[in-house]
């Protein structure tokens, strides 16, 4: 948890300002006692009226000063923790974007967006109550006890004896419930996870009807969340009525020896009263800190998860040549693959020259998304070399690398904002004659001015409220506004027809024709006029060659030829 008080080091003057206002607040807190006895003692028995007043003025002047101080803490623990909790959040998702596919792989979308919010929110309140009640209870409780020996010794030792037991009982059920509050955030994070994936599948739910099984699903995720909390603030409930138990019985014994004290003349009524109140100050404060070690559980809890982040390393760290001379010549030298287990990839050898159009064939999971997410290093090689212009992708610069290379995933991403924004993702700089360029290369920029708002029109989440086709092509688009020297497209005119696919391709043909692009597809007729086709079977490359070459030597490629002419002879007749 320590290793996280870096966070705190901006904000160190109002972290530092903190505690000394609540030393002051905690000074005037302890004299209130004092002037009160002195109130019953030498004004109300006495009957001495002035001193009443007088000592009463004391008690709001000084109450007054407390204010000021316990204000100026809750103030500037306020400032600190929020910047704390702010520096943190931001640390935690600038170190996220640094992970490779294989880290992010490590760690479900919902547990990461759990410690970006709700384990950081606890950080957040931990420091904050670090930097008030931290401070407050503990030296409560030492000034109360001295000021408890000052006014009688003898009634002093019960408060002694009362306060070891106290802690004694906090440990045990601080020990009891620390490994539950870890459980509950994990329970959280299902939660979280199974939240999300409803929400981003929702048409898919409500297409297949499966409502009622998702709402089991969440249901069953929500109760063992439940069950867990629930068990663990049952350990933590037993805070409040074992403390007032204890503080209770210690008041009793208190009266019970300090009345006879009082009757032999030992002690002053007002002394006495002033004791309890400081008796009530030490319980008080106790149950206070016994809250707040809870606190410290959950917080150590998150703290644990926070760090798991943190310290995870990105497995793709970035080399350092940048700028090399090239026209995107990409080579694949006897690579091998594997997420877990057997290997994806085996013993890839191709390369692609500047300017060519390389297409991967091959059934699902035949490696063929794999291969090219090895050439932004979105993966990295088990075994092997991929170069791009003669440089081994590990020693490139990954800013410069992924600059150069651009790749339009299977799963078309938008983000909330406009069209305009999501086109220019990747250079915001761009001309408006830059980005018409490439929406009408990839056929968008007809159905987006027949928007409303044109390229102005705002998008909802992840493109709602565009069809499949569409974003596709908006997604095409944003990848073309780079002019990258290496083209990825993994399937990207899936949602589109067939007509609108010729024409992508044919813009495709003129615009990108300095550059290499890497086509993926599962229709033979969007991969004929490649410069090369590679045929991928298990992880292997089992044929390559032209179109021509292709359908006279390779078996493998012309049972998926014939397979998909008689799936047009049935759909065409």
């Amino acid at each position: 948890m320590w290793t996280l008080k870096r966070f705190l080091t901006p904000y160190k003057s109002a972290a530092i300002l903190a505690p000394l206002l609540m030393v002051l607040e905690v000074a005037m807190d302890l004299l209130q006692p004092k002037l009160m006895s002195s109130i019953v003692d030498d004004g109300v028995l006495a009957g001495n009226l002035s001193h009443i007043v007088t000592t009463g003025l004391f008690m709001l002047l000084f109450a007054l000063i407390g204010w000021v101080g316990g204000a100026g803490c809750t103030l500037f623990s306020s400032k600190a923790a929020v910047g704390y909790g702010t520096d943190l959040r931001q640390e935690l998702f600038d170190h996220i974007q640094k992970f490779s596919f294989r880290n992010l792989d490590t760690f479900q979308e919902g547990s990461l967006i759990t410690r970006l919010t709700s384990d950081i929110t606890q950080m957040q309140t931990f420091v904050q109550m670090l930097l008030r009640m931290f401070i407050r209870s503990p030296m409560l409780i030492i000034g109360s006890i001295i000021m408890a020996f000052t006014i009688s010794v003898k009634l002093a030792l019960i408060l002694i004896l009362s306060v070891p037991i106290l802690f004694i009982i906090l440990y045990i059920l601080i020990s009891a419930s620390y490994p539950l509050f870890a459980s509950v955030q994990n329970k959280l994070d299902k939660v979280n996870a199974v939240l999300q994936e409803n929400l981003a599948g929702i048409r898919v739910v409500k297409a297949f009807a499966r409502a009622r099984q998702e709402k089991k699903r969440f249901q069953q995720a929500n109760e063992d969340y439940t069950h867990t909390a629930v068990k663990a603030w049952r350990i933590v409930s037993l805070n409040a009525p074992v403390l007032s138990l204890m503080l209770n019985a210690t008041i009793v014994a208190v009266l019970w020896f300090g009345g006879f004290q009082v009757v032999g003349g030992d002690i002053a009524a007002g002394d006495l009263i002033a004791f309890i109140n400081y008796v009530t100050v030490v319980l008080s404060s106790l149950t206070s800190i016994g809250m707040m070690m809870m606190s410290f559980s959950r917080a150590k809890v998150s703290a644990t998860r926070i760090n798991e982040v943190l310290h995870t390393q990105p497995d793709i760290q970035s080399g350092d040549d940048m700028s090399r001379k090239g026209a995107g010549q990409v080579e694949f030298r006897d690579v091998y693959f594997r997420y877990d287990g057997e290997h994806t990839l085996s013993g890839i050898t191709l390369t692609a020259r500047p300017g060519e159009k390389v297409a991967l064939l091959g059934s699902t999971g035949s490696g063929k998304t794999s291969l090219v997410q090895l050439i932004p290093r979105l993966y990295d090689a088990s075994q092997g070399e991929v170069l791009v212009n003669g440089v081994n992708v590990r020693n490139w610069d990954l800013q410069d690398l992924r600059s150069r290379v651009s790749i339009v995933l299977q799963e078309s991403i938008l983000f909330s904002g406009s069209i305009r924004d999501n086109i220019c993702f990747g250079r915001p700089d761009a001309t408006e004659a830059e980005l018409r360029a490439a929406a009408q290369a990839a056929a968008a920029d007809d159905f987006i001015m027949n928007l409303k708002d044109g390229y102005d029109t705002e998008l909802g989440q992840r493109g709602v409220n565009l069809s499949g086709g569409q974003k596709q092509r908006i997604s095409i688009a944003r990848a073309l506004l780079m002019q990258p020297e290496v083209l990825i497209l993994d399937d990207s005119t899936s949602a589109v027809d067939l007509r609108t696919e010729a024409i992508i391709q044919k813009a495709l043909h003129s615009l990108m024709k300095n550059s290499t692009t890497f086509l993926i597809a599962q229709r033979i007729s969007s991969v004929k006029d490649a410069d090369c086709i590679y045929v991928l079977d298990e992880g292997e490359i089992v044929a390559s060659g032209t179109h021509e070459h292709l359908m006279a030597h390779s078996s493998h490629y012309q049972a998926i030829y014939y397979s998909q002419q008689r799936k047009e002879d049935v759909q065409f007749g």
